[in-house]
């Protein structure tokens, strides 16, 4: 299992669109891939849970991987985030 801190770059919000690409990339891997946000650990992989984050941009995140490929996986979230 490994847990990066990530801060969500999108401004003003992380809406719609940022998360269905965000959805695509984590659906990329055989990993489990979770986003922390407080007391909340919502699957990557569901367009619906992420939807439910309400990110803003600047907010610091955990992003959560475990399994065949986390390291992979880990990697590939860290940089769409500051991609976005």
């Amino acid at each position: 299992m490994i847990k990066t801190s990530v801060v969500v770059k999108a401004d003003p919000g992380f809406d719609g669109r940022p998360i269905a690409l965000l959805v695509q990339e984590a659906s990329q891997y055989a990993s489990k891939v979770y986003i922390q946000v407080a007391e909340k650990n919502i699957n990557a992989k569901s367009i619906m849970g992420m939807m439910s984050l309400n990110l803003i941009g600047g907010e610091e995140i955990t992003v959560v991987t475990d399994g065949e490929d986390e390291q992979k996986a880990a990697e590939g979230i860290k940089t769409f985030f500051a991609n976005v």
